[in-house]
């Protein structure tokens, strides 16, 4: 039996897959911001001059909001406010079911094309 060499890639095909890679990382981390389907926290009404107790703050806290680098009440009243939404969203969970059975789907089928391939040309046949 001959030893198998498998085909060499090009540098041209290797630019365009770590571009493709690239595009497709940002991608994936962009979408989703842009969609508005990430970053839930919201902030819910601030005070218009808080001060620590408004903000439920007892002195424990505020002392390690100072050494956090927030002696203002009023630059931490933001941080302190934001609450999660956690509403949920059936539109979502089903796109998210499709998106993600729809990449198996693509997976499984290449994976088998390269397969057999890789079969057809370490052991000759079809």
């Amino acid at each position: 039996m001959t030893k198998y060499t498998p085909p060499v890639q090009g540098k041209f095909g290797q630019i365009v897959d770590v571009i493709v890679l690239l595009v497709m990382t940002i991608g994936a981390l962009y979408v989703p911001l842009w969609m508005g389907l990430a970053g839930s926290a919201h902030t819910s009404s601030v005070p218009e001059n808080p001060t620590w107790e408004s903000l439920g703050q007892n002195p424990v806290m505020v002392e390690k909001w100072n050494q956090l680098g927030y002696a203002d009440p009023a630059s931490a009243a933001e941080l302190i406010t934001a609450r999660f939404d956690y509403s949920f969203s059936v539109g979502s969970l089903l796109m998210m079911i499709i998106v993600i059975v729809g990449y198996y789907a693509i997976i499984l089928r290449f994976s088998e094309n390269e397969y057999r391939e890789v079969i057809s040309e370490k052991f000759g046949g079809k």
